[in-house]
């Protein structure tokens, strides 16, 4: 690839990453702003606040680990950097995966509509647990990366000490280890909550599905207020069903020649692997009729301030030239 190709997806991602930084700071700020307020989170609000908050601290990671290995190969694969990078972020992606799966499940409950008594039993009963859910998930998130630390700390010890099983070359050895340990651990690790987003997401559009039959049934329009939250929660699922499954494909294959360093295509590759937590933010302020309003008056405020500055600025000029002039005069 071209330098200036290079530079130019460099500087993307980083533009990316930090768009990224700054809507999930914005939801974090502005759900904290309502905790102290009023003393306590919605279910889904505690959720989403966990969720920025731990993509806030991947991105930082994963800016630092991609720099540093990108800029220092040797000293990070040879000393500790590549293994303490690596448990922080293992750590802090997967317990994103989770809580970003349980956001879009407790979504789904309070939006679809069904009579069953277990899915009403779940509707009832999932959202007052969800601190033990997170909680949880948590737990289930250090135990996966345990298992990628050990991992990572085999190929160091291979690195350092060359020693390795069988009569292959590092590289060999590597993709062995890649392909028969790192790939099924992450295989089993994100397709747990994959499914269970897929099933959530059947499920809104089973009941979606239900309430257009009712609908067209009894004659009445499809934009009463079920049928347009419906929908509402519906393209935003989809767009999320986008960027997961892009981020889902990515995880999963990383590690293979796409992601190496030598790779002309390394940089664009971390720009899809970061994507969904670049975009998805923005995807949640747009869908969520509280954080939007504050987003708006964000922006009502800021295009107010700039505005102030612009109109300042000529009456400064024209005044500085003004004196500037009376001063000539009087020379």
């Amino acid at each position: 690839m071209q330098p200036a190709l290079t530079v130019f997806f460099m500087l993307l991602f980083v533009l990316l990453s930090v768009l990224g930084i700054l809507a999930n700071s914005f939801i974090v700020l502005a759900l904290s702003r309502e905790w102290l307020r009023h003393g306590r989170l919605l279910p889904s609000d505690t959720i989403l606040a966990s969720l920025s908050a731990f993509r806030i601290c991947l991105q930082c990671v994963g800016l630092g680990d991609t720099f540093f290995s990108y800029l220092h190969q040797e000293e990070y694969y040879r000393g500790r950097a590549h293994e303490f990078l690596h448990l922080h972020w293992h750590f802090l992606n997967t317990a994103t995966f989770w809580f970003g799966t349980w956001l879009s499940v407790l979504f789904c409950l309070k939006i679809a509509n069904f009579s069953h008594p277990a899915f009403l039993w779940l509707k009832w009963r999932l959202p007052r647990l969800v601190p033990q859910f997170l909680l949880g998930f948590a737990l289930l998130s250090f135990i996966t990366t345990l298992l990628l630390f050990w991992g990572n700390h085999v190929l160091h010890q291979g690195l350092i000490l060359r020693k390795f099983s069988g009569n292959t070359t590092y590289k060999e050895w590597k993709r062995r280890m890649e392909f028969h340990f790192f790939l099924p651990v992450k295989l089993v690790t994100l397709s747990i909550p994959c499914c269970f987003f897929l099933l959530s997401l059947v499920l809104l559009i089973s009941s979606l599905r239900r309430h257009a039959w009712r609908m067209k049934r009894n004659a009445h329009s499809l934009q009463d207020s079920s049928g347009q939250a419906h929908n509402r929660a519906l393209r935003s699922l989809v767009s999320f069903l986008t960027l997961y499954t892009l981020s889902f494909t990515s995880l999963v294959i990383n590690g293979t020649f796409f992601s190496s360093l030598e790779s002309e295509w390394y940089w664009p590759w971390q720009i899809i692997l970061y994507l969904c937590i670049c975009l998805h933010p923005f995807i949640l302020i747009s869908s969520n009729l509280k954080l939007r309003s504050m987003f708006r008056r964000l922006l009502l405020l800021a295009r107010g301030f700039w505005v102030t500055q612009t109109a300042v600025s000529p009456y400064t000029g024209e005044e500085n030239r003004t004196v500037a002039h009376v001063h000539g005069n009087g020379r």
